[in-house]
Formats: structure tokens, sequence, C-alpha cells
């Protein structure tokens, strides 16, 4: 094998697999990429077991300028040759395989002979099959993941909830995500897919794919299998393992009727609670505490050993009981950023009931809900 091409368009494809390479596995071939060669295409692929990448980069693609000797396929530890290539001082670098697995590098006056490994003892990918697919826009893929990734569970002792539960039914894409102290839930309508599903995608894979996807892809393909997922460009393929088990039942934990509302501009809330939050994450408990009043809506943060915070907020509008309430402001500002530039609302029932966030118009198919802290 032997090749010439542009060095920063080759680091592009790198960066892309090496989402997917661990140092930390049991079987060492995997923390190499593969790197195939053929008469049209160059493809790295990268895996740790659980999730794998594979990247496709056509000979005719002009950026690349890719000058094709001789087609075959070599396994290069990861770490290493991406510092290699980083480091070296032209341009463009030319790749060959020699004898016994070793590769030469070189690029200007640089010359790096390393040591590679057999490309046919690395781990075949998984088959997926095409039958169960749907095609949807790349930016609403990334935009379904950042509304509900974040809500994902980060402890293994429920691995279920580590993952976000994607369910289509009737034609409409639900995703849903939960720790278990809130909840973030979204529902896109899909026109093309060929088959209902139910399934959990660990939250670590989707936050890998959202970094992956190419900004000038238009669409992409997922399909399913028992176990596997396979999201397809034209320029890549991005397989994760699905969580087993069975998600709870989420929906009996959005409640239908509440006793206080209020509207707020999203951003605007946003700045308080940081500002709020300043004090509150100095002290040993981080809770801000929101009070609700006819005429009045304020935030207090307090810690003792630092000092606290009062700020009266500007809101739309209120209606409903008054009400005082305590929350962790890392899940309000979390929750807040997803919903982006929109005016939201906030529905209350009581100080120890969960609330719900909503946009106030036109999106009722986005819900986030949070349990409130408990301080007396």
């Amino acid at each position: 094998m032997k090749f010439t091409i542009n060095r920063s368009r080759f680091i592009q494809e790198l960066q892309t697999v090496q989402r997917a390479i661990s140092s930390k596995t049991t079987i060492p071939i995997l923390t190499g990429v593969k790197i195939v060669l053929t008469s049209e295409s160059l493809n790295l692929t990268g895996s740790n077991a659980d999730i794998s990448i594979e990247t496709f980069l056509a000979v005719d693609d002009e950026k690349a300028q890719m000058m094709v000797e001789s087609p075959g396929e070599i396994v290069l530890q990861a770490r290493f040759f991406s510092e290699i290539i980083r480091r070296l001082p032209e341009d463009t670098f030319t790749l060959e395989v020699l004898d016994n697995y070793q590769v030469a590098i070189t690029s200007g006056a640089a010359e790096f002979t390393v040591n590679g490994l057999d490309a046919d003892n690395y781990p075949h990918l998984p088959v997926v099959e095409e039958q169960n697919q749907l095609k949807l826009p790349v930016h609403m893929l990334t935009k379904l993941i950042s509304e509900t990734v974040f809500a994902v569970s980060a402890h293994e002792s429920r691995p279920i909830l580590t993952g976000v539960h994607f369910t289509l039914d009737n034609g409409q894409l639900l995703a849903v995500a939960t720790d278990s102290h809130r909840l973030s839930q979204r529902i896109v309508p899909i026109e093309n897919a060929t088959a209902d599903f139910n399934i959990v995608i660990p939250g670590k894979a989707l936050v890998e794919l959202s970094r992956s996807l190419p900004d000038e892809e238009a669409e992409i393909e997922v399909s399913i299998m028992d176990n596997q997922v396979l999201f397809k460009t034209p320029t890549m393929y991005f397989y994760s393992r699905l969580l087993e088990g069975n998600y709870p039942d989420t929906n009996r934990l959005i409640p239908n009727s509440f006793n206080t509302e209020i509207n707020f501009s999203g951003p605007a809330l946003l700045a308080a609670i940081e500002r709020a939050s300043l004090l509150s994450h100095e002290g040993r408990n981080n809770i801000v505490r929101l009070a609700i009043n006819a005429d009045s809506v304020v935030l207090f943060g307090n810690s003792p050993e630092i000092g606290k915070v009062e700020e009266e907020l500007v809101y739309e509008e209120v209606t409903g009981d008054p009400l005082e309430i305590s929350f962790n402001p890392d899940y309000m500002k979390a929750a807040l950023r997803a919903f982006g530039d929109m005016s939201i609302k906030i529905r209350f029932i009581s100080p120890i009931r969960p609330f719900t966030l909503e946009p106030t118009e036109g999106e009722a198919s986005f819900i986030q809900l949070i349990t409130p802290v408990r301080t007396n």
C-alpha cells in the first residue's frame, strides 16, 4: 500500500474515527486505526467495541489531493500515528507499507518508520441489515440529541438510564432521557420510516455521533438490528451497540394539571440563574430558591460561607397560586440551554412536586421535567 495525501484533510478523517478509539481496551488491536486503501477511496476505522466509526474519503476529493500508487490495508497505533501526522513539516505526506507490516511515513525531510499490525486481525464491524430503516435530516438528529442527551444518568447503577430512549410509533419519533431527577422529552414527526421500533442508545455514543456528523451532509440513514444501530451518511458509518433492558414508562411522570404558571424569556432566566448559582456552587448545598407572587418573582442564591444573592426577575406573565420552590440550578441551566432563544412556560403543582418547562408557543412537542429539592 502506498499513497500521498493532504495532511490537514487526512487529520480531519483521523480525528473522526479517533472518537471511537480507547486506550483502555482488553483487545490490543482496537487501540489502532485501520486504514484500507482502494482505487476509489481511503477508508479509516476506529472502534472500542461499544461504538465503531468508519469514514470514506473519495480519491477524487479535491481537498485531499490524493495520489494512490498501490492499494492495501494496515492497522497503526492510533495515538502515536496521530501525533506523527500532526507534527509533519509539509502540507502533504506519503504513507507506504513495507515488509513485515512496517510503515514508512515521509513528509519533506522527515521520515518515520513505525510498526503496524495485520489488518486481517482487526475485528469485523457488525452487519446491520437494511430493513428497519428511517431517514431524517442531519440537523434534526443533532438537535434531537442536544435537546435530550444532557439528561441521561451518569451513574452505571441503572445502566438503562445512561441512554436515550427512542421509540417510533405511527410516524412520531419520541426521544426521552431521564436520570430520575430530571427528564427531557422531544417528539418529531417522521414521514418515511419503514417500521416502528423501541430502542435505547447510550448517551456517550450519541454525543460522539453529534460531534462526528459533517455539517455539509443533508440527510442521515438509520438502520436498526437487535443489538446495534447504524447511522449512515455518504462519508461515514457510525455503529453503536444498544442498551439492553426495559426503559421505565416516563409518560406517567409528566403531570397534566398545575396550580401556578409563569412565562419567561429563556435567555434572561438562564442568565439570572447563572448569577444565582455563582454563590450556591460555593456552598455545601447547591440550591437556589424561586419565590413567585402575583406582583413579583424573586430568585435567591445563598452560601453561608460566602454570602447571598437576591434578584427580582423580569417575567412575561404569571397566573395561579403563590409559590416558593427550591431546585438544583445546574439542572435548570442545562434545561434552559436546550431551549435556546425561546420564551418558555414553567408550570408548578407544589413545592415538592416536579415542575415542567415547555416553549410558550408552537412547540408542545418539547417538554422538560425537574424535581425540586426539599429544603425543610
